[in-house]
């Protein structure tokens, strides 16, 4: 290849030499090169204004026909696969770009916005006088002379693809912007305590052409926490500064700081947009909002809390793909699933479900209702607060304001003719009772409780004043579970056990000459962040309560003693069910040492 930007029919070449395409694929492509340029120009400059129109690559252009690569089944060349290409010929490294791993400061003082979307470029680091930039296309000569000319630093250039580069210089420098301008709004002494309602998430490029600062700056976290996947935003106050944090499946990730000047502002957008009182400052408060980006909607739980240095806020999403699920794809074991099934087909009795906040009890809850919900049944759920709103259930929210607690919700619903009634949290001794007394009238009734392990159910209902000739005539099962990461499928690795691992597990050691037992782990990759791991799935400890236990818990037996008995009975505890899980090469040991104790 020769120096320069490298066209579409340049790169077909390249493809067609290496049998990724064929002659065919690649001519009949060229003749429709005009029509679908027209097209992607089109589709780029909507919404923008003419000094901001964009430029089509001929890496977009060839991944705009999605054409399938030759012998690779089911592979269609994409502009990750091309930009691979360009780094392979240009002897240089291609880079999945990981916006957790920016410096958004660096980024947007080193470069201008102008500058870095014209040339599809993006500063990753800096180290000493190197300057680390993803680019688009690496045979740009004039561009990294541009670069080295224009930052006074030695370029070390790797390779991206221009829609990662485009996308994060959109949202980064729209954050970044944004709140700069907040803050010198805040300093001027603007007004900001009367800013619109958020009804529809608006596009990046609509973000790019509103003057909303505090706005923007809001919508763009909603955006970023979106795109990566988060269960939670936190904004945390500092002494000089706020911090932009996310939780990625389970595990919390620095995102950016917010200069002290704009926290008040962000935390009264945010309040307004979950109906909290901006006024108040002092007590913890709880709002919701739901969202709609595009066609997906998502509602959001807000929590405050007054901490040292002002206001932090804590935002759960709660993604309805996540919350309600099919029963078959919670993770349950066969034998588990299938008595699972047959706690919640019941038309009376007791169910409870616990577990620790976050291992993923709302979700199972959920899905199990949406499960049993048809217009023959009529099922009521109190929560605190409401997770999310489900035509399909009628949902009580606690408001202890105003008289309405889980004991008082669950009196007033017998009145109510339900069929099946979710109770949020077991807290206190009515709410205890007030459950037994529906399950005994014919109710089916699913609870959840905050204990380590199924067993310990059982003594936290009779600590809680509930007669034990009653628990053990309505409790029909008990299930604890946990939240396991499992293993990113793109850079999964074989390995095997140690000795030593298998004796921490508890597992039967392997006799000499046999072999040994394989586990997977995970590389580390840009798919994963780096962290080998890619998603969560739920592992369940089932106890169903046969005749035995009943009489255990007639007797008040010790929590340790029903364990055992239920495990004769082929219960599976959390430990074997997450060894299980890593037996099948679905999460690590270490996972599962972080997540379970014996």
């Amino acid at each position: 290849m020769n120096n320069g930007p490298r066209d579409m029919r340049t790169l077909g070449q390249v493809l067609v030499e290496r049998g990724l395409l064929t002659e065919d694929q690649l001519k009949s492509a060229l003749v429709k090169e005009s029509s679908k340029r027209q097209r992607l120009l089109h589709d780029a400059n909507i919404g923008r204004s003419g000094r901001q129109r964009v430029s089509i690559s001929g890496a977009e252009l060839l991944a705009s026909f999605d054409l399938k690569i030759q012998g690779e089944k089911n592979a269609v060349l994409d502009e990750d696969r091309i930009a691979k290409l360009l780094a392979e010929e240009a002897k240089l490294d291609y880079k999945k770009i990981d916006p957790l791993q920016l410096d958004m400061k660096l980024i947007t003082t080193v470069m201008s916005r102008p500058f870095a979307r014209r040339h599809s470029v993006l500063v990753l680091g800096k180290e000493g006088s190197k300057l680390s930039v993803a680019v688009a296309d690496p045979f740009d000569v004039e561009l990294l002379e541009n670069l080295r000319r224009v930052t006074g630093f030695e370029i070390q250039p790797v390779v991206s693809a221009k829609k990662d580069i485009q996308r994060i210089i959109t949202e980064l420098y729209g954050f970044r912007s944004s709140v700069k301008a907040a803050a010198l709004t805040m300093e001027a002494g603007h007004d900001i305590g009367n800013l619109e309602q958020l009804v529809q998430l608006k596009s990046v490029q609509d973000l790019e052409a509103n003057d909303k600062h505090v706005v923007n700056a809001v919508e763009y976290m909603l955006h970023y926490a979106f795109d990566q996947r988060a269960s939670d935003i936190h904004i945390e106050p500092k002494r000089d500064q706020s911090l932009f944090r996310v939780r990625i499946d389970g595990i919390m990730h620095n995102v950016t700081s917010l200069p002290k000047v704009v926290h008040a502002a962000v935390i009264s957008r945010i309040k307004m947009l979950a109906r909290m009182d901006i006024a108040e400052k002092r007590r913890p408060q709880a709002g919701r909002i739901k969202t709609g980006k595009g066609e997906m909607e998502t509602e959001l739980r807000v929590s405050s809390m007054p901490v040292a240095f002002g206001e932090k806020i804590v935002i759960r999403i709660f993604d309805p793909t996540v919350l309600m699920q099919d029963l078959s794809e919670l993770g349950f074991f066969t034998r588990d699933y299938n008595l699972w099934e047959s706690f919640i087909s019941r038309t009376n009795g007791l169910v409870l479900v616990t577990g620790p906040t976050g291992s993923g009890k709302t979700t199972t809850l959920y899905s199990s209702l949406k499960y049993r919900a048809s217009p023959e049944v009529n099922i009521v759920s109190i929560e605190d607060p409401i997770e999310m709103v489900v035509e399909d259930f009628n949902q009580v929210s606690v408001r202890t304001n105003i008289g309405i607690t889980f004991a008082s919700a669950l009196r007033s619903i017998l009145r109510q003719d339900p069929d099946i009634i979710m109770v949020g949290e077991v807290r206190d001794a009515e709410t205890a009772s007030n459950a037994v007394q529906a399950a005994l009238t014919g109710h089916l009734v699913l609870a959840t409780l905050h204990t380590n392990d199924s067993g310990s159910a059982m003594g936290r209902m009779l600590d809680l004043e509930v007669e034990p000739f009653l628990l053990s005539s309505t409790l029909t099962g008990v299930v604890a579970q946990r939240l396991l990461r499992l293993i990113c499928q793109h850079c999964r690795k074989k390995t095997f056990l140690t000795t030593d691992q298998i004796n921490v597990l508890g597992m039967k050691m392997p006799e000499e000459g046999q072999r040994k037992l394989p586990v997977y782990y995970g590389e580390g990759c840009p798919a994963c962040r780096g962290t080998g791991y890619f998603g969560r799935t739920a592992i369940y400890e089932v106890m169903p309560i046969s005749s035995k236990i009943v009489k255990m818990i007639n007797a008040r037996e010790d929590t340790k003693e029903i364990m055992k008995v239920a495990r004769l009975d082929g219960m599976m505890t959390l430990r074997e069910a997450a060894i299980k899980k890593l037996a099948q090469g679905l999460t690590t040991f270490d996972e599962i040492l972080r997540v379970t104790v014996e």
